[in-house]
């Protein structure tokens, strides 16, 4: 689903070559991950669409879980957005590849307000989801010109109606160029450099049953959970576990070095 490849000459103007997709339901079902898997193009989510996902988030199949898990992401990325950030579209997250090769990712679109294109009241009637999501599609293509606008849809119905009104649409095959492991968390978070500034002042340590014990007060506490690493790099670098969560602190566990000669186990070094 990549943008072809544009060769650009200097005698012609400069060609945009990013576009905004249009999400089916039915790609979501499918795919939650669908969100990250269009490097630096846009996509654009109908209300009919998000109104769908409300309607069949209740249950225990393999569509309701992918439904909620489309919600979760959603979730994630609007936090603390405010109206007028949404109407310019938030940033998503970059996979892990994406963040490697230096694309910048692209940004994900809410319907906020009603499209009437010119040509949905002759040949879009009704108050089909499938129609709601291709008169939005004409809108944006009467809107912005610059862009082209793709309808991405597992319906083939769907991508016939597009073509036959003039929007360009597809099916949607990328669900496994994104492997499930670039979106999973490491596991791990690396820490400041000015970490223990902000969170050494009620450093409390202690010993038990040989092992380190530090109880941490500070801000990046509250988005820390079980045995999750924490680690600082340097000549000052510190490793430990997180063992337990309080209110408004964590205690983590300093863990032992098994890459050191001195802690090499039956002289085999990590």
């Amino acid at each position: 689903m990549n943008a072809p490849t544009k060769v650009r000459k200097s005698s012609k103007p400069t060609v945009n070559t990013k576009r905004l997709f249009v999400l089916d339901t039915n790609v979501l079902m499918h795919d939650p991950t669908c969100l990250f898997r269009f490097e630096e193009h846009d996509i654009y989510l109908p209300m009919v669409v998000l109104e769908e996902l409300d309607n069949a988030k209740k249950g225990t199949s393999e569509i309701a879980y992918n439904v909620r898990q489309v919600s979760r992401f959603l979730d994630e990325v609007m936090i603390d957005a405010t109206k007028e950030q949404i109407d310019a579209g938030l940033p998503l997250p970059a996979p892990l590849k994406a963040t490697e090769s230096g694309i910048p990712p692209g940004r994900v679109y809410f319907q906020t307000r009603t499209m009437s294109p010119q040509l949905q009241d002759g040949l879009l009637p009704g108050a089909k989801a499938d129609n709601a999501i291709l008169g939005t599609a004409l809108g944006l293509q009467e809107e912005r010109p610059d862009v082209r606008v793709t309808v991405v849809s597992k319906d083939i119905n769907l991508r016939i109606k597009a073509a036959v009104v003039g929007i360009h649409a597809e099916d949607y095959h990328n669900d496994k160029v994104l492997e499930d492991v670039d979106l999973l968390y490491s596991g791990s978070e690396q820490l400041p450099e000015d970490f223990w500034e902000k969170h050494g002042e009620e450093l409390e340590s202690w010993q038990e049953e040989g092992r380190s014990y530090y109880r941490i007060h500070g801000p990046l506490t509250e988005s820390w959970y079980h045995n999750q690493c924490i680690y600082l790099d340097g000549d000052n670098g510190f490793e430990a576990m997180v063992r337990a969560k309080e209110p408004t602190a964590a205690i983590v566990e300093y863990t032992r070095d098994y890459r050191h000669e001195r802690n090499a186990v039956w002289g085999i070094t990590a």
